[in-house]
């Protein structure tokens, strides 16, 4: 039985928002990775230890959950008053593929501070002690997306006591701003209304709210689905019939957002859409045991990602949700109370969130985002050289 060495990938570990990956400087990847193809993604399905028949990913980085099932590639930004790009790859876990039709905004909170280390990020814009501005271009979505990160001493500034709820140990904070979220190039609400009726065949038909803000994702009532909006992972994610519920509903919400043309496409774009449910603000227990208390926010949001209800909430899902908040008529707006708002505090399994977004009518009717602003925290793990077998491409 022949054997082949192993290679070394330089690679940091870091956990951004909620969410864990592995990131990698572009320059650093083997040839074969450095440009998109089948290559690149074996390459980074070796690393994370996909497929895996197990679900457990233990034969590689990944953490067998959609939030820490993740890659990351970082470029020196070819894109005019941007300092890096920013390339974001979800890695199906017992499947043999990599999404990338989205952005993962919780590891956006980790990218400011993975491009100054990483000399991407010019010399002369990095203060001694302050606050660096990052500006990202997103290659998934083809967004701008602004990083402000603490420097202290000259360096990236990881501890602190902000503290996000989903994750254990205060940190330093990093606010970032999304500007013009809206994904894609056609409408933010792709269907032009504020409000469809999604027919799913076999299901049911619900009013959903369709967005492409921050990420693409359709907006249900809990109620009209046979929930409360006070759901936790463990309420879901073993019922394998309400799973696939799920998977349909978003399906034909994909095909009607115009995503894809056919339900059967969905299987190979698991990222996107996201399919999330809302009710009216309530008092909740949390995952950690936290008291929430109905006082303490506007509504009450549950997302899915990847087939399985998020621990916490997705920062894509989250500039989605403030971004629909913002409009008055969408049923994340109607749940939060309606009217005007800038900002929305929204409920989810491990706690609570606020974001702001601004967005505003056009006279042709149609409604824009300008930006979503939400503050996160970073931390690196563990960085040195990541391995895989050699003849993994």
């Amino acid at each position: 039985m022949s054997s082949v060495p192993q290679i070394k990938i330089p690679a940091t570990y870091i956990r951004g928002g909620t969410s864990k990956g592995v990131f990698f400087r572009r320059q650093d990847l083997p040839a074969a990775a450095q440009e998109p193809g089948e290559e690149r993604d074996k390459i980074l399905q070796r690393v994370i230890g996909s497929p895996d028949p197990y679900g457990q990913q233990i034969d590689g980085m990944g953490g067998a959950t959609s939030s820490t099932s993740k890659t990351v590639i970082l470029d020196k930004s070819t894109q005019p008053d941007h300092d890096v790009d920013y390339l974001f790859g979800q890695v199906a876990i017992d499947k043999a593929f990599v999404d990338w039709s989205g952005n993962c905004g919780n590891l956006t909170a980790a990218v400011g501070a993975f491009a100054i280390a990483g000399g991407l990020v010019d010399a002369d814009r990095i203060p001694e002690n302050g606050i660096c501005t990052v500006r990202i271009w997103q290659k998934n979505i083809q967004k701008t997306i602004i990083a402000h990160v603490p420097i202290t001493n000259g360096e990236v500034q990881e501890t602190g006591d902000f503290e996000l709820d989903g994750v254990t140990f205060p940190a330093a904070e990093v606010v970032v701003e999304f500007m013009d979220p809206a994904d894609g190039e056609g409408s933010m609400f792709p269907t032009g209304n504020l409000v469809d009726d999604l027919e799913v065949p076999g299901v049911g038909t619900f009013k959903a709210t369709m967005i492409n803000a921050g990420i693409p994702t359709i907006f249900l009532n809990a109620e009209e689905i046979g929930y409360k909006g006070t759901e936790l992972q463990k309420d879901i994610n073993g019922n394998a019939e309400e799973l696939a519920r799920f998977e349909t509903i978003r399906a034909y919400g994909a095909v009607k957002m115009g995503l894809i043309q056919d339900i059967s496409e969905a299987v190979a774009r698991q990222h996107t859409p996201k399919v999330a449910f809302v009710a009216p603000a309530t008092n909740y227990t949390a995952s950690s045991g936290k008291e929430i208390s109905a006082s303490d926010i506007d509504i009450c949001v549950r997302a899915l990602s990847m087939g399985k209800l998020h621990h916490a909430m997705m920062g894509t899902a989250s500039v989605a949700i403030a971004t629909a908040a913002a409009v008055p008529g969408t049923l994340v707006n109607l749940a939060a109370g309606g009217g005007e708002r800038e900002s929305v505090t929204f409920g989810h399994p491990s706690g609570t969130l606020r974001v702001g977004a601004a967005a505003e009518q056009q006279a042709n009717g149609d409604w824009t985002a300008k930006k979503a602003v939400m503050s996160r925290s970073a931390r690196v793990i563990m960085e040195g050289y990541v391995r895989i077998p050699g003849d993994t491409y």
